[in-house]
């Protein structure tokens, strides 16, 4: 992953209350490596950690984190059945964690499928811990991991499985304009810059789109955008 894809992501300053985390990792050495590396980033406590996908699933129910780190290849049950069975049933009072998937290669087509899952993005394991560290804070933050170009790669090696998505939300003009925008890396702000209206407009705007779509969040809506056809590889807004 380039430099230019890691800054796609909000820069989100730490807040008072600090992000609690959970990492699902099957390697005993790479768990305990991110568990004291990212122990020690301002900002973050950590309150668990699963070696496969059943636990992560049983330990994020228990301790209620705000982010759950999931690693894609594990036993018993993998990273993408382990987000949908975390994410699909409900635990009120509290919202379910977001969840960022962790992985060696950005090619992984693993990848694709735990963002449909409903994970709100993910990391590469060779990235710097502080970079893995804001990813951490940016989702819990509300917003979503996007890396562009690795995306875009990814989902053109797919079938266009939601081809039909699109046109039967049948969105507007401005949804589109916004969905494409998105699909960018562009956080609501800077949405908001680039089409000069107010944030909350486009937060308005992209929550009917997210609704339309029966989108998780809005990287599965980027996904769904992608597969449809509304953008192409090597769009860049």
């Amino acid at each position: 992953m380039t430099g230019a894809d890691a800054s796609s992501a909000a820069t989100v300053t730490p807040t008072s209350a600090p992000v609690t985390l959970l990492i699902a990792d099957d390697d005993e050495v790479t768990r305990s490596g991110l568990r004291t590396l990212l122990a020690a980033q301002p900002g973050i406590t950590m309150v668990g950690e699963a070696a496969d996908g059943i636990e992560a699933v049983e330990q994020a129910r228990r301790l209620r984190p705000d982010v759950v780190l999931m690693d894609v290849r594990m036993p018993r049950r993998n990273g993408i059945e382990a987000t949908r069975h975390l994410l699909a049933e409900p635990t009120e009072p509290t919202e379910p964690p977001k969840v960022v998937v962790i992985t060696t290669f950005e090619n992984d087509g693993y990848v694709t499928a735990a963002l449909s899952a409903g994970a709100s993005g993910f990391v590469l394991k060779r990235l710097p811990v502080r970079q893995i560290a804001e990813a951490v804070r940016v989702v819990a933050a509300g917003e979503a991991i996007l890396f562009p170009a690795a995306l875009r790669r990814m989902v053109a090696a797919r079938p266009l499985g939601s081809a039909e998505a699109l046109p039967k939300a049948a969105l507007t003009e401005r949804e589109e304009e916004v969905l494409r925008l998105m699909a960018t890396g562009l956080s609501n702000p800077e949405i908001a810059q680039s089409l000069m209206v107010s944030l909350e407009t486009v937060k308005t705007h992209v929550g009917n789109v997210l609704t339309k779509l029966g989108a998780q969040n809005r990287t599965h809506a980027v996904v769904i955008a992608y597969e449809s056809g509304l953008v192409v590889p090597g769009f860049t807004g």
